[in-house]
Parts: structure tokens; sequence; C-alpha cells
């Protein structure tokens, strides 16, 4: 008997693991509110030369507001106040000749700039005037969080992360109760920060410390649909980015709730803690009502279990030894990177459409939940191969519609933003579980953190494709949008899975394999979770 096998035979998924699937939910809620903050923390304000020093030596007189910005800013076409610029001296003509100030002299920002206060009490934008040739840097402070996350142990711990992988000689429950509480600590931290480097510095620590079956992969990431769509609501009523970020940095005080979840039985079997991991496994199958199961097998038992056929040692080397391995991983860690970049790049542009931002934000996160739906069924009907292409390709169509609907249509584009967002959130959603089942089972957790690690690598080049508009108003969406059909042309190279045999040995993917494979055909798995 194998160890996928003795889960089976207590109910895989029932009541216990519903449990610890509700308990994950709980933690998974607070990431999105995390990785999407900066769409709100680091927003920019309109914004215009300070120019109190002008007032304060009585150059103006008793001119009016409008009238100082008017003699002080030059005007753009749609004629509000130029964000970086103003006259080199003050042009009071222009109050009786509304001749055109393009030819008139303008120096850069001389003291400050001014900020409007109606929709954010404070960004990091404001607090530490990160606009005009300083706006890159809010980018930049995005991209460092995100290699932090690239580095470090997320959400996906369990995936065995290529440089940290602690989980794997400490136990995966203390890693992640250590995650959960070094990233408040160091988000908190942050909001105490002095100057940029040291919250860049701060939010780079905030990160960088089995079975995916398709219904607990959707049910899992609907977690992250509720999570960013609650993260519009939050902002909306905490504009100050100090309390907002102390607002969604709270919930992680619920991560005490994961000390209610049992270490992993396989860890624990390898470690030499048999007797520890029968004791889980025996409450695993009272609370399914299989404990006549368990009870037939001693703990010493199970290490035979775990071990068995299992003694060959690999490593991440081992998805690049064999050609099909080779060939394997170059396209999944293609498909990740894309994805991801585009999923992104989607995700933190929020303010590039005319609608409200927040109003922006949840929409993005709402349109999730049927997108996630639309993947349950659609993995069944046409397969993982045809659902990760479709996706991928209508994602990178949504962005190329965009890109000649004309700005001042901002509805039209916003709908069609809306409808790659959540293509491309059904194409991360399927590339997750596809991955999953392409790797064999010796393989699994290697392939799965290459994967991973080359997905975070997307998204910290997303923040930087979206500068790219600096140069050319549509560049970032041309860029996004031939990243999606690349990742859609990759897609179609891939085999399906859907209904096949999974291969558990690197000889069953070169196809010179003799060892039984496990299959997960869809009807076994409804079979397996109809069973309560």
């Amino acid at each position: 008997m194998k160890f996928e096998d003795l889960i089976t035979e207590i109910n895989g998924f029932g009541r216990f693991q519903k449990m610890l699937l509700c308990i994950s939910f709980v933690g998974r809620f607070t990431i999105p509110c995390h990785l999407l903050l900066s769409n709100f923390i680091a927003a920019i304000p309109s914004h215009h030369c300070d120019i109190s020093s002008l007032d304060a030596e009585g150059i103006f007189g008793n001119l009016s507001r409008e009238q100082k910005l008017t003699v002080s800013i030059p005007a753009q076409d749609d004629g509000t106040p130029a964000s970086c610029h103003m006259f080199s001296y003050p042009q009071f003509h222009l109050l009786t000749n509304s001749s055109s100030s393009a030819e008139l002299p303008v120096v850069q920002c001389q003291n400050g700039w001014e900020y409007d206060n109606s929709t954010f009490i404070s960004t990091l934008a404001t607090q530490w005037d990160l606009v005009c040739d300083n706006k890159g840097l809010n980018k930049a402070m995005t991209s460092i969080f995100f290699v932090g996350v690239m580095f470090g142990a997320h959400e996906t711990l369990c995936m065995n992360k290529p440089i940290f992988c602690l989980a794997c000689r400490f136990g995966r429950k203390p890693m992640l109760l250590v995650s959960c509480i070094s990233g408040m600590v160091f988000a908190l931290a942050s909001i105490f920060s002095s100057s940029f480097i040291m919250f860049a510095v701060l939010r780079f620590f905030r990160t960088s410390l089995a079975s995916l079956w398709r219904l607990v992969c959707i049910i899992d990431s609907m977690a992250w649909a509720v999570g960013s769509t609650s993260l519009s609501l939050i902002a909306f009523c905490i504009r100050d980015w100090r309390w907002l970020t102390v607002a969604v940095t709270s919930p992680l005080l619920l991560s005490t709730v994961l000390w209610w979840v049992p270490e992993s039985a396989r860890w624990l079997i390898a470690n030499g803690k048999a007797e520890k991991a029968h004791y889980y496994l025996h409450k695993c199958a009272v609370m399914n009502c299989k404990e006549e199961v368990i009870s037939k097998i001693k703990p010493e038992a199970l290490s035979i279990i775990v071990t068995d056929g299992g003694k060959k040692h690999y490593s991440y080397l081992d998805l690049v030894r064999t050609p099909k391995m080779r060939r394997l991983a170059l396209l999944t860690g293609t498909i990740w990177f894309c994805v991801a970049t585009m999923t992104y790049g989607i995700s933190l542009n929020i303010t590039g459409f005319g609608l409200n931002m927040y109003l922006t934000q949840f929409v993005y996160g709402a349109i999730e939940i049927p997108s996630k739906l639309m993947v349950y069924y659609l993995l069944d009907k046409i397969g993982r191969r045809k659902t990760e292409a479709g996706a991928q390709l209508l994602a990178g169509v949504s962005l190329m519609i965009n890109i000649f609907i004309p700005k001042d249509q901002w509805v039209g584009r916003t709908v069609v933003a809306v409808l790659g967002k959540g293509f491309a959130g059904a194409a991360f959603c399927t590339i997750v579980l596809y991955s999953s089942e392409l790797y064999p089972t010796v393989l699994r957790q290697n392939g799965m953190g290459y994967n991973s690690f080359l997905g975070r690598l997307g998204v910290s080049v997303a923040p930087l494709v979206l500068l790219l508009d600096s140069f050319w108003g549509h560049l970032s969406q041309t860029i996004l949008c031939s990243v999606a059909l690349i990742a859609s042309l990759v897609a179609w190279q891939l085999p399906e899975t859907r209904d096949r045999c999974l291969p558990e040995t690197i000889e069953d993917v070169e196809g010179t394999g003799k060892s039984l494979c496990i299959c997960l055909a869809i009807s076994d798995y409804q079979n397996a979770c109809n069973v309560q």
C-alpha cells in the first residue's frame, strides 16, 4: 500500500480535509490584500509644483488661487496644471492674454509639490515625493516586494521554494506560522519607516521569509477573489497608507488558528516521527468515520509505506537531465512566467481606464469568482490544455482590443479589461492544477517549486513593464498582449492530462517506465468526493 492509497482509505476528502481547507482559506484571505496593496498605498494623486514660497514673498498680491496657478504653472492639454514644471518666473500677462504658454520658459518644481488630498489622505508618493523624476521608484518598490515573494516562503510554502526550503527541515506547520507572524511584524514595522529605502527593505522582508484536486484548487483560489474584493472596500474606508497597512495586516492575527493545523504526516514519517504521524492520521480517520482503517496499521508500518520505492533522492537537476523532462520544464516554466507577468500586469493597473480605482479593484476581484467556476466546469468538459490555451488566448485578445479603443471611451475599455482579468485569472488557476499533473510523483514538488519561482519572477517584472507607458501609452499593453499569446501557443505543446494516468517516475515521462501510474480520472475524483 502506498501513502496515497492510505489517505484514500481514510476518505481523502472527508470532513477532516474540509476543515483544513476552511482554515487555510482564512490564511490565504490576506494574501491578495498584501500583494495588491501597492495599488492604493503607492497611488499617485493629482499634483503640481508647490508655489507657496512665492505666495509668502507677496509676489501674487491679491490674486485668487486659480490666478496664482495660471501665472505660475503651465496648463496641460486638458486645462489642468502641469505636474512637474513651473514657469521660471510668474507670467502675469496670462491673466489678460489667453495665448498659449507652450513657448514660455519653464523649470522643474523648485520647492516640492502640492497634492490633491480629496481621494487620499496620504500615500507613499505624497510621503516621499515619488513623482516626476522619482515616479519610477513607486513601481520599483512593488518589484522589490515581489522579489521578496520570489525568494521567500509565501502562500506556496508547501511547494518547496528553491532557495529557502526551511519547511523541508523544520516542518510545514512551524514555518507556516513563522511566515505569517514575521510577515505581520515586518508589515507593521514598515509604517514607522523614516525613509523610502527603509520602507522598501521592510517590504522585502515582509515576504522573504499532495493532492491538488480540481475542486480543492478552485475553492482555495476563491480566497484570492474574496481577499481582492475586500481590499477595495477596506481601502475605500481608509485613505491613509499607514492605517491601511495596519488594517490589511491585522487579520494575520487569525493565523494563530493555523496552530490547529496538523503537521504533514508524510514529513513526520520521513523525519522519523511515525508515532506522531499515526496520531494525526488517527484523528483524521476518526473525524472521517474511518477509524477501523487506521487501527489496523501500526506506527512502524507507516515508515515502510512512505519510504517504499522512494530510496532515490531527486533534486532540481533531475528536471533537466533527460530530454522530455527538459522540454516539460521549459514549457511549463515559460507559461508560469508569462501568465504571472500578464495577470499582475493587469491587476496592478487599476487607474488606466478612467473608472474609479476602488470600483475597478472591486470588479477585478469579483470577476474571478465566475472565472474560477468556469474553470471548474471546463476542466472536465474540454480538458486542461484547451482551457489553459483558450484562457491565455482570450486574455491576449482582450488586451489587444484595448489598445485600439480610444482612451476617452473608458466604459468600453474597463469592460474589456475586466474580461481580460477574468481570463487571466482562469489561466493562472488552470496552470497550477495542470502543472501538478504533468510532473511525475518523484519530481512533483521540485517541479512546482521551479514553476512557482519563475512565476514570482514574472510577477516582479510586471510593475516594470507598466513603467514603459512613459515611452508610448500602449507599450505595456502591447507587451502583456504578446506575452499572453506566446503562453497560449506554448500551452498547446503540452500533453493533455484529463482522464489520463499520471506519471510516477521520470521513466514514465520519458516513455521507458514499466511502473504503474496513478490514474486520476475525473469520475474517480467525483466518487471520492461523494464519500461521506
